[in-house]
């Protein structure tokens, strides 16, 4: 299951993502918002969040202006590796050495065309291990207080 979520920036790019996302059936689990009326993007960023480190749903996708307010909210979020992506190698490479389980779109900054793209990417890119790992365990032990 896939977490879905956007602030009022990220409204209309994540309307069309969903109707991607359903013409591919993919199932997804939408977070809000759904209106155009100013909303700040944390509490759905933690939502989005809290969804995956719980178990709900397997990764996410965030969505505002450019994608870095969400990264900082979701950030915060023990267990969560949250990225901002602009283009394929970045989506490519979040997952192959970073295990990222949230991309974050900026939709002020990318289309759709380029939004699908980055998704297919996240969500079709498996993490490599290995080297990579002992990285991962660097930041939860950031996390934890350990480092």
């Amino acid at each position: 299951m896939l977490a879905i979520g956007c602030d009022h920036g990220g409204v209309a790019l994540k309307n069309q993502v969903l109707q991607w996302l359903r013409d591919n059936n993919i199932e997804y689990k939408d977070f809000g918002t759904n209106t155009e009326e100013s909303i700040n993007y944390a509490p759905i960023a933690v939502k989005v969040a809290r969804s995956i480190t719980s178990g709900e749903c397997d990764r996410g996708i965030l969505i505002c202006g450019t994608g870095i307010g969400m990264s900082l909210a979701a950030n915060k979020v023990k267990g969560i590796r949250a990225a901002v992506c602009s283009n394929s190698f970045e989506a490519r490479y979040t997952r192959l050495h970073n295990d990222a389980n949230i991309l974050c779109l900026g939709a002020r900054v990318i289309g759709l065309g380029v939004a699908i793209d980055l998704i297919y990417t996240f969500l079709n890119t498996h993490f490599e291990g290995g080297r990579h790992q002992e990285r991962i365990d660097e930041i939860a032990k950031i996390e934890n207080g350990e480092m």
